[in-house]
C-alpha cells in the first residue's frame, strides 16, 4: 500500500464507513521495467465457498495492544505501530519509509478481541516490495500470530483470502462488526495502472482459534 489508506472509523468497536485506498505502487511506476510484475493475486479457491463455515474459534481475549505481526508463511515479522485518522478522516498509513512495518487501526478491537481488528501495510514503495508484498499467496488455514502487550500471543487462522477492485469494496463485510475474535489484513493489489496505481485491494480474513501465553509479559 502506497498512498492515503482505506478508513472511515466512528469509534472503537463500532461499524465502519470506509473509503476505499489510493495505492499508487510507486515501484512499479519507477522500476523502468517494460513488463510490469504486480505482487500476488489470491486464487479463487482462497475465496468464501457457499455454505463455509468457520465456527469453531477461541475464546476473545481482554482488549491489549499489539506489539509485533507474524505470518509464517510468508515470512512475516513485523513490529506494529499504531494508526489513527488524517484529517480527512482517511485511515492513516505507516510512513513510506517504514515500509516493513505493520499498522493497527489503534481506535479500533485490538487483535484477539471480540470484533474486528484491521491491520494494513504497504504492498510496496519506491524502492520495492514491502512488509505486505506476498499477502495475496496466502491460503485458508495458514496461520497468523500477534503478539500484544500483555504477553500473550493471539493466533488466528485464514478463512478466506479476496481481492476486490476499488468500484465493488464490500464495505460492510470487510469491517462490520463480529461476535468473536477477527482480523482483517489488507494491502493494495488487484490491477495495476501505471498513472493512477492499485486499482483494487487484497483482504485476508481470519478468526481466532488459540492463545499461547509467555512467561512474563511485555511491559
Amino acid at each position: 500500500m502506497q498512498g492515503r489508506s482505506a478508513g472511515r472509523a466512528r469509534g472503537r468497536g463500532t461499524g465502519w464507513l470506509i473509503v476505499i485506498a489510493v495505492c499508487i505502487g510507486l515501484w512499479l511506476v519507477q522500476n523502468g521495467s517494460r513488463t510490469i510484475i504486480t505482487p500476488p493475486v489470491p486464487s479463487a479457491a482462497q475465496a468464501f465457498a457457499a455454505g463455509q463455515h468457520t465456527d469453531a474459534a477461541a475464546d476473545p481475549l481482554p482488549p491489549s495492544d499489539p506489539v509485533r505481526f507474524r505470518i509464517p508463511r510468508i515470512r512475516v515479522d513485523a513490529p506494529v505501530m499504531g494508526l489513527g485518522l488524517a484529517p480527512d478522516s482517511s485511515l492513516e498509513v505507516p510512513p513510506a519509509g517504514r515500509s516493513h512495518v505493520a499498522g493497527w487501526y489503534e481506535e479500533g478491537t485490538p487483535p484477539g478481541s471480540r470484533g474486528t481488528a484491521i491491520v494494513a501495510g504497504h504492498v510496496d514503495n519506491a524502492r520495492g516490495p514491502a512488509v505486505f508484498y506476498g499477502l495475496g499467496t496466502l491460503q485458508k488455514g495458514h496461520r497468523i500470530e500477534v503478539l500484544r502487550k500483555d504477553g500473550r500471543t493471539a493466533v488466528f487462522t485464514v478463512d478466506a483470502v479476496e481481492v476486490y477492485e476499488n468500484e465493488d469494496f464490500p464495505d460492510a463485510r470487510v469491517y462490520g462488526p463480529a461476535d468473536r475474535a477477527e482480523l482483517r489484513v489488507i494491502t493494495c493489489g488487484g490491477g495495476f495502472d501505471s498513472r493512477s496505481g492499485y486499482r483494487g485491494n487484497v483482504v485476508v480474513y481470519a478468526h481466532l482459534i488459540g492463545v499461547r501465553e509467555q512467561s512474563r509479559p511485555r511491559d
